[in-house]
């Protein structure tokens, strides 16, 4: 758990030196902009913390994953799917507010790209159930 948090944390600080580097940001729109970034990632960190631990709870039951443990996992990643994306859709919509609409799809762009990188290594390593 602890080795979990010290990547996660790490993860987020690489996350936000992208967005800083590559949304060139005013002061003002700096000023609007990580309020509202710092406010996402707080709300999406328990969404992360709960796809962790439903990594954890297939990893322990891999060698014997049965029909109602897959059941309620495949149940609850959607649940978190769906989480994740509202939480996306709410959030791209105030940083609009907080930036040209430009620059907001140049965020949610680049939140798409780092998402999608982190997710390719992550479930690269996770085998597929039996």
């Amino acid at each position: 758990k602890a080795d979990e948090q010290i990547v996660i944390k790490q993860i987020q600080t690489d996350r936000r030196a992208v967005y800083a580097q590559n949304l060139g940001l005013t002061e003002q729109e700096s000023k609007a902009f990580w309020p509202v970034y710092d406010e996402f990632e707080a709300a999406m960190k328990k969404v992360t913390d709960a796809r962790l631990e439903l990594l954890n709870q297939y990893a322990e039951k891999y060698d014997a994953l049965d029909e109602a443990a897959a059941k309620q996992m495949l149940g609850r990643r959607l649940e978190l799917d769906k989480e994740a994306f509202a939480l996306r859709q709410k959030y791209a919509k105030k940083v609009q507010q907080a930036l040209p609409s430009v620059k907001a799809l140049r965020y949610v762009q680049l939140q798409d790209r780092v998402d999608n990188i982190l997710a390719g290594n992550m479930y690269s390593l996770i085998p597929l159930a039996r």
